[in-house]
C-alpha cells in the first residue's frame, strides 16, 4: 500500500532554486518529501510535465469585507483559490466593525470560518479613540500584525492615526515581535493636494494621481520607518508606488532597522498614461497608479531583492462605486486575487527575472512576515502542502467569463496572459481543478502566529 497521498511531479520553484522534473510529496496534508527523478508511489500521483509547481501564495492584504453585503469571504477565498492562493490575510477595516478589540477577532473569526474556502489570518487596528490600550489583547486573540493609517479615509472605519498615537502604537506592539504596517499617505499633504485639483476644476482621470503627488507618499513612509527606528517596532509600509520608497526602505534596514514594504501587483501591472486614462475610476487606488516608467523601477527592485512581499490589496467594490465620471468621488481598490500570481509570472519572465522571486515575495517572505512560517510559506518538510500550479496555457483574462468573482469586473481585464493558474491544493486537498473551485465553504482555517515570547525572539 502506497506510503503516500499525493505526489506530483513538474518543474518545482522554490524561493531559493528551481528543480527542473522535480517532485512534491504528501501525506496528511503536509510536505514530507522534494526532490528529483522516479515519483514515488502514492495514492495519487501527477506528472505534469511542463507545469510549474509553486507554493501556495500567501497575498498580504485583502479587503473582504470593505463594503456590507458584497463580497464577504465565500467570494473572497473562492477568488483566492482559483488564483493560486491559498492564506489571505484580511484588513481590519470592515465596514461597520473595525477590528480594534480581541472580541471583535474573536467576532471576525467567527464569521469568516464557516465561509473560508482557503485559510485566513487577520490583521489588528486600534480606534483612535481608545489608543493601543488593546493592542495585546488582540495579540492573544491571534493577529498576525497591525494596520494603521497615516491618511483618514473615514474617521470611524478608516481613521487617521496622528504621529504622537502612532508612536504609541509602535511601542505598544514592540515587545510582541509583530509588524506595524501603515498605509503610507500623509494627511495634510494630501488634503491639500486635493484642494489644489478641485480649485483647478479637473475631474478626470488626471484627478486622482494629481491630488496624491509622490511627496504626500514618500513624507508618510519616512514617518513609518522613523517611527519603527525610534521604538524598536517592525515598521511596514504597506503599498508603495515609487522606486525612490524602496530605496528609503532599504537605507533603513541597511543601517539595522527592520523596515519592510510591500508591492502590490497593480503598481507592476497598470500605468497611469495608458491604464488609468482608460478605465478612470476602476483604476481609482491609493496611493495612485503611477506613470509607466515607475512600473519599471519597481520591477526593477524586485530583481535586486528590495521588495518584501507582492500582494493585492484586494477589494470587490460594486461597479456603480467605481464609475463615477468624477474621477474623485469613486472608492478607491480593485480586485485582483485571481490573478496576482499569473500577472507576477508574465511580468517577472518578460523581464529574466527569475521565478524564485514569485516563490519568495508571495510565499516565503509573507508567511515569515506574519510569523506564520511554522506552517506556511514553502515546499518544505513538514509544512503544509499548499501547492499552486501554473501551466502554460495563454489565455485573455475576463473576471466575468470565470465565475469566480462576485463582480464581473477588473482592472486586469483583457490582458493576455501566458500562464494559467491549473490547480490549487490546500493542505493537501485539491481547492481547485482549474475550472470549478472544489473547496467547500468552511475548508479554510484560521492561522495565527506562534505564542508572543517565540515570536518575540524570532528573526
Amino acid at each position: 500500500m502506497a506510503d503516500f497521498d499525493l505526489v506530483l511531479k513538474g518543474t518545482v520553484v522554490l524561493a531559493d532554486r528551481i528543480v527542473e522534473g522535480g517532485h512534491v510529496v504528501v501525506r496528511d496534508g503536509k510536505v514530507v518529501h522534494v526532490g528529483q527523478g522516479v515519483m514515488p508511489a502514492a495514492r495519487e500521483r501527477h506528472d505534469l510535465s511542463g507545469a510549474l509547481i509553486l507554493p501556495g501564495a500567501i497575498d498580504a492584504q485583502v479587503h473582504s469585507l470593505s463594503q456590507k453585503n458584497q463580497e464577504d469571504f465565500l467570494w473572497s477565498t473562492r477568488s483566492a483559490a482559483a488564483g493560486g492562493v491559498t492564506t489571505i490575510v484580511d484588513m481590519p477595516y470592515d465596514e461597520g466593525n473595525l477590528v480594534s478589540s480581541a472580541e471583535a477577532v474573536k467576532r471576525k473569526v467567527d464569521h469568516a470560518s464557516p465561509q473560508a474556502r482557503v485559510d485566513f489570518a487577520l490583521y489588528g487596528t486600534v480606534d483612535p479613540e481608545e489608543g493601543p490600550a488593546r493592542i495585546g489583547e488582540m495579540v492573544e486573540a491571534g493577529v498576525a500584525a497591525f494596520k494603521f493609517s497615516t491618511f483618514g479615509t473615514d474617521p470611524k472605519r478608516f481613521p487617521r492615526i496622528p504621529a504622537a498615537l502612532l508612536e504609541d502604537c509602535f511601542r505598544a506592539i514592540a515587545p510582541t515581535g509583530l509588524t506595524a504596517g501603515v498605509h503610507n499617505e500623509d494627511d495634510e499633504a494630501v488634503r491639500a493636494a486635493i484642494a489644489k485639483v478641485k480649485a483647478a476644476g479637473i475631474t478626470d482621470y488626471r484627478a486622482h494621481g494629481l491630488s496624491r503627488p509622490p511627496l504626500t507618499e514618500l513624507l508618510a513612509s519616512n514617518q513609518i520607518y522613523e517611527t519603527g527606528a525610534q521604538t524598536g517596532c517592525p515598521a511596514h509600509v504597506v503599498h508603495c508606488s515609487l522606486g525612490r520608497g524602496y530605496e528609503i526602505a532599504s537605507a533603513y534596514r541597511a543601517q539595522g532597522f527592520r523596515a519592510t514594504i510591500e508591492c502590490c501587483i497593480h503598481y507592476l501591472t497598470l500605468d497611469e498614461e495608458n491604464d488609468v486614462a482608460r478605465l478612470g475610476g476602476k483604476a481609482k487606488i491609493n496611493p495612485p497608479i503611477r506613470p509607466r516608467a515607475e512600473v519599471e523601477k519597481l520591477w526593477r527592485h524586485v530583481a535586486e531583492g528590495n521588495v518584501t512581499l507582492v500582494s493585492t490589496d484586494h477589494v470587490s467594490w460594486s461597479e456603480d462605486r467605481k464609475t463615477n465620471p468624477d474621477m474623485l468621488a469613486n472608492a478607491s481598490g480593485v480586485p485582483g486575487l485571481e490573478v496576482m500570481v499569473p500577472l507576477f509570472v508574465k511580468g517577472a519572465l518578460e523581464r529574466g527575472i527569475p521565478l524564485t522571486r514569485a516563490a519568495e515575495l508571495m510565499t516565503l517572505n509573507p508567511a515569515r512576515h506574519f510569523r506564520l512560517d511554522h506552517v506556511k510559506g514553502a515546499l518544505e518538510v513538514g509544512k503544509d502542502a499548499d501547492i499552486t500550479v501554473l501551466t502554460p496555457e495563454p489565455y485573455t483574462y475576463d473576471a466575468a467569463e470565470s465565475g469566480h468573482n462576485v463582480v464581473g469586473w477588473s482592472p486586469y481585464q483583457g490582458i493576455r496572459l501566458p500562464w494559467r493558474v491549473s490547480a490549487t491544493w490546500l493542505r493537501g486537498k485539491l481547492a481547485f481543478d482549474g475550472k470549478d473551485v472544489l473547496a467547500e465553504p468552511g475548508t479554510g482555517a484560521f492561522v495565527r502566529p506562534l505564542p508572543t515570547l517565540v515570536c518575540a525572539g524570532a528573526r
